[in-house]
């Protein structure tokens, strides 16, 4: 993978927005719209203010997620709050958001809404951001859950599949493994020592089953964009 290490988050959110830019007019050029996939958590929070201030053509983009926790969206545990909060103002505002919460009680009655739903953003996706959890999960494709077996399989062609983490509160709505693979450019956006450490566990192993972060790093070109 390819590592771009900065040393400060300031500087690495004015070169990330502006990668992330650049790939989208080229796919706006191209195709007459453009998505970005996006992650929740702190993290990315001075990222998304950065990008909201972007001069790009937010009206063919479709921005969506690569998960959410099954709470109302207006819910502070909701990503889908934080991305309206941090990204979808100034020249964002104009994106089209497709949100993965969806009235069903139950995660696992959401799923064939938010595959409907696909249809809406174009694919491959051309930018997905990524996260990774201390115990190598991504997305929400933890560990410690039932589903990840569902999740990691590459033959598995649904897009989403509801998880329910037994390390973390709320069940999930998550983007599969196949799902992610069909993307242009994937990032792994982290923050911290204690995530680089992490990072590094993962790339010196192989169980995908164990740190499911691995699945992507060994499928896919990743991109890192770190800083500390």
């Amino acid at each position: 993978m390819k590592q771009n290490l900065f040393s400060s988050t300031e500087a690495l959110n004015k070169s990330f927005a502006e990668r992330i830019v650049k790939i989208l007019e080229q796919s706006i050029a191209e195709n007459g719209r453009a998505s970005l996939i996006v992650s929740g958590g702190r993290t990315p929070q001075a990222l998304f203010a950065e990008l909201s201030q972007t001069d790009l053509d937010w009206s063919k983009v479709v921005v969506s997620l690569a998960d959410e926790r099954w709470v109302d969206t207006n819910d502070d545990a909701s990503n889908e709050k934080m991305v309206r909060t941090h990204l979808l103002k100034n020249n964002a505002a104009e994106a089209t958001f497709i949100g993965l919460k969806t009235d069903a009680e139950e995660a696992k009655d959401g799923v064939d809404s938010c595959i409907n739903h696909l249809t809406q953003i174009p694919r491959p996706f051309d930018v997905v951001i990524l996260g990774m959890g201390e115990d190598g999960h991504t997305a929400s494709l933890f560990p410690c859950s039932a589903q990840i077996g569902e999740g990691l399989d590459r033959n598995n062609q649904n897009a989403y599949l509801a998880v329910q983490p037994t390390t973390a509160p709320n069940w999930r709505m998550s983007l599969s493994l196949s799902a992610l693979l069909n993307s242009r450019q994937v990032f792994l956006h982290l923050q911290g020592d204690k995530k680089k450490a992490v990072l590094d566990q993962a790339l010196a192993g192989t169980d995908e089953f164990e740190m499911p972060i691995r699945a992507v790093l060994n499928n896919t070109d990743v991109e890192l964009m770190w800083a500390p």
